[in-house]
């Protein structure tokens, strides 16, 4: 580990910054160093400016690449280097006003039913019936499930923020019965050594990556052509549940979502608005 990637990562400890945070930022400056195949704290100003143009005019990076892209990249500089440089003032990632992918009940367990392996089956299930986003259920550990007022606690979210989840009853028996398989004393998805042998000694949970290519592997068997990811399951959950009647403040709470306006994109999102916008239409329309 070179110098001056030790201070970053010091400098984002003590910001407390998480883990995933740290990982993204340091590879934002690494990308950097990389393009331009030098240390990133010899690159001048000029050339900063006409990366930033690279990301958005050649490699059309998405808002969200940019986004961290443009935060690694300004931490590393302004608080590590102490540099201030008006490059990084002036670049902004483009806004997006995209509604997110929704799949309806049946879709969701089309998909579920296509997941080959049991483990991750379990986790996808477990994070489509509660809500979570992809880290927060493959990091679930045994004291975070409480059986007893059938509520998961979800520990160090996003942005650092616990919150607690209705653990529905079927789910509780699901992660029962793969959690005997295994023994683990503490991960609930601990990460699968060669051929799957050494699950109840592992010293960390599930990978990322594993869990998306099987989703991505279900989504082709199961035909659905929308462009989902993991993050879909808990944009259906949460619609499904207004669906349902759910109130829009209580779905905020268990999402974790801290600014209401979030959580209010799923009312544009469900049948039941659509339907009674189409209702609503139709008669202003009989009337001309």
């Amino acid at each position: 580990m070179t110098e001056l990637r030790r201070r970053m990562i010091e400098c984002l400890q003590l910001r407390g910054l998480s883990e995933r945070t740290q990982d993204m930022y340091v590879r934002a400056v690494r990308q950097l160093a990389e393009h331009y195949r030098k240390s990133p704290d010899l690159i001048s100003e000029e050339e900063l400016r006409q990366y930033f143009l690279y990301l958005k005019n050649v490699k059309q990076c998405s808002r969200s690449a940019s986004t961290i892209a443009l935060c690694g990249i300004k931490f590393f500089f302004e608080q590590t280097l102490h540099r201030d440089w008006t490059t990084l003032r002036f670049v902004r990632a483009p806004r997006e006003k995209k509604l997110p992918v929704i799949l309806s009940l049946e879709e969701v367990r089309k998909l579920l039913g296509c997941v080959r392996l049991p483990r991750y089956r379990v986790c996808l299930t477990t994070i489509y019936s509660c809500g979570l986003r992809l880290q927060e259920g493959t990091h679930l550990k045994v004291p975070d499930i409480d059986s007893s007022r059938m509520l998961i606690h979800v520990r160090h979210g996003k942005g650092g923020k616990d919150r607690y989840v209705p653990l529905p009853q079927r789910t509780l028996a699901r992660l029962r019965q793969y959690w005997v398989t295994h023994r683990h004393p503490v991960l609930i998805f601990p990460a699968p050594g060669r051929g799957g042998n050494s699950l109840a000694t592992a010293t960390a949970p599930m990978p990322r990556s594993s869990v998306q290519s099987a989703f991505r592997e279900a989504l082709k068997d199961s035909g659905i052509h929308k462009p989902a990811s993991v993050h879909t399951l808990r944009h259906s959950w949460a619609t499904h549940l207004l669906e349902a009647g759910v109130n829009l403040r209580l779905i905020q709470a268990y999402l974790g979502h801290s600014p209401p306006t979030t959580t209010s994109v799923y009312t544009h999102l469900t049948a039941r608005a659509e339907h009674l916008g189409a209702e609503a239409i139709n008669r202003v329309m009989e009337e001309l």
